[in-house]
């Protein structure tokens, strides 16, 4: 049940001034949904709730998301990781720690975190979610197969790399950490970690 101070209760002002525009709008489902999701996780986010969060139609949101579930990978990318740039240091060590130190960031966000090991556990449990899920790892695999693809042609690391498992490494504690809680996600350990991974890497 929603609280007195949960998004649910206090949508966004009514717009006044004419007819809203589309981006504006879309703007708005996307914050709405992340708001939402941070405050009750996935399971209790509906569309309906999104819409009226946000002040526009149902139909408005149907328009641009055919379900709950691509709607609320888009609203937590829009949310957390386009607000981050992708890292382009000029080294492999730069780039991963800038990376990684953006990802502990999230245990200063409680909240945050919650709702990501929310969706990773109902990534396990729906087959239709976890499709967008996956999507969604995905996209932030390619940012790092990037980098250790230009570290291979910059000659930092064996042309010979095997890319996939090299990019299993780079998430693995972020994840293990994030759902296990045995250890903590400080920023601070971003450069020690890749360290540690690029000796391994390259075979030193």
């Amino acid at each position: 049940m929603a609280t007195k101070d949960s998004p649910e209760q206090n949508p966004r002002p009514v717009r006044t001034g004419g007819r809203v525009r589309s981006e504006d709008a879309r703007r708005a489902v996307l914050d709405a949904a992340a708001e939402l999701l941070e405050a009750a996780g996935y399971g209790a986010l509906t569309i309906e709730g999104v819409a009226r969060h946000a002040n526009v139609a149902k139909s408005t949101v149907y328009r641009w998301w055919k379900s709950k579930g691509a709607l609320v990978m888009d609203a937590y990318t829009h949310t957390v990781v386009t607000r981050v740039p992708e890292p382009d240091t000029g080294t492999v060590a730069g780039d991963l720690t800038s990376f990684i130190s953006d990802l502990y960031r999230i245990s200063a966000y409680p909240l945050r975190g919650r709702a990501l090991r929310g969706l990773m556990a109902e990534a396990q449990l729906d087959p239709a979610f976890a499709e967008h899920f996956r999507q969604w790892v995905q996209s932030r695999r390619t940012v790092v197969t990037r980098m250790l693809i230009a570290a291979i042609d910059r000659d930092e690391l064996p042309a010979d790399l095997d890319l996939e498992h090299a990019t299993d490494l780079v998430f693995g504690p972020f994840w293990y950490r994030l759902l296990v809680g045995h250890a903590p996600l400080d920023p601070d350990q971003a450069s020690s970690h890749v360290a540690q991974l690029l000796n391994g890497l390259r075979g030193s």
